[in-house]
């Protein structure tokens, strides 16, 4: 276990994996390292998507932002179907220091942004909770239902497959570190960083790179698999989706795409942009021979993509590519993007 972020991968093969209630057939794909969904299988060939995730709730941050989170970090999850979400479960445990005014702007919000992509809100539980002074206000589950057959998993990449990369490295985490410390930011780097940064937040959503990469017409036949960057930045995506679909993988180094303001701001906090968390990225596996129209599609979008390198058999291992040279590729469990914001928060950096 770890302070913060996720549950690591040995804890999660420790306590979770062997113990996962009543065994149902029609579950296809269930808990498993490095995969976004899972899928239940239903009558006539119709397959039930779900993902669920924390819901933020960051007063520094700002009541709108939060709401953008809380729904566009669930939508990301769904997206590596290659469908857009349909439905949303929401549970939140609030504060009781939070208003009813600002309860309703914020309620507000996740209604817009949910009803912006299609998702219909089915149900819940709201309440307040003595004590309550986390910045995750409680938990969501999307849904959505599809063809079973056609429904993109991480695990379905396959060894041959090109890896693209939409947008930068470290997108989220350069956001959300401008906007909660803009005073610093703007000291150490300047209002043009500063502003750049806080530009970023909403493209924080990957909702829209998946559904352009993968294309209607070719549906199941171009985009093999895709998986969203969240903990662990663009490499441990990626480390995630090999391991997930057993194989091996080589990223080029020089090829990662590495924003300008990204890279500023995480090396003000002093973290690697290469491996922390990253939404609004998308890391899609796509058949070799149709490279050139995933990116033509993700180009017509205004979408900047990125080839990185190619998922291998597993016997090559994980590996990057820098200055020539072949090296292990690392994975590592806490993201240190917490320890950059708390270490920063406790310093009175504002």
């Amino acid at each position: 276990m770890t302070l913060s972020g996720k549950i690591s991968g040995g804890g999660f093969e420790q306590f979770i994996l062997p113990q996962l209630g009543y065994n149902r057939p029609e579950v296809t794909s269930g808990p498993a390292f490095g995969v976004d969904v899972s899928v239940i299988g239903l009558l006539g060939g119709t397959g039930l998507a779900l993902t669920s995730d924390p819901l933020s709730l960051i007063p520094s941050l700002g009541l709108q932002e939060s709401a953008w989170l809380s729904v566009h970090l669930m939508a990301n999850d769904m997206a590596t179907t290659g469908f857009t979400p349909m439905y949303a479960q929401m549970v939140l445990n609030l504060p009781p220091s939070l208003t009813e005014q600002d309860f309703a702007s914020y309620w507000g919000y996740i209604h817009k942004y949910s009803q912006a992509i299609g998702v219909a809100i089915t149900g819940g539980h709201t309440g307040t909770i003595e004590g309550q002074n986390s910045t995750i206000a409680g938990g969501g589950t999307m849904l959505l239902t599809a063809p079973v057959d056609v429904i993109l998993l991480s695990h379905k990449a396959e060894a041959g497959n090109v890896i693209i990369v939409t947008k930068a490295c470290a997108t989220s985490s350069a956001a959300l570190l401008a906007m909660c410390f803009p005073q610093t930011v703007k000291n150490q780097l300047g209002t043009e960083v500063y502003q750049e940064g806080c530009g970023l937040f909403y493209q924080t959503s990957s909702l829209i790179d998946a559904l352009t990469a993968v294309g209607l017409p070719s549906r199941g036949k171009e985009v093999t698999a895709m998986h969203d960057v969240t903990e662990g930045g663009v490499l441990g995506a990626i480390y995630e989706m090999a391991v997930a679909s057993n194989n091996g993988v080589k990223v080029y180094n020089e090829q990662l795409p590495l924003g300008d303001a990204q890279q500023s701001i995480c090396k003000l906090f002093g973290i690697d942009s290469r491996f922390c968390i990253g939404a609004g990225s998308m890391v899609i596996a796509v058949d070799k021979g149709y490279v050139d129209n995933v990116l033509q599609r993700l180009a017509s979008a205004q979408i900047k993509a990125t080839v990185v390198g190619e998922f291998t058999s597993l016997a090559d291992g994980y590996k990057l590519i820098e200055n020539g040279h072949e090296n292990d590729l690392l994975y590592y469990s806490k993201d240190p993007y917490w320890d950059a914001f708390f270490n920063a928060y406790k310093n009175g950096w504002k």
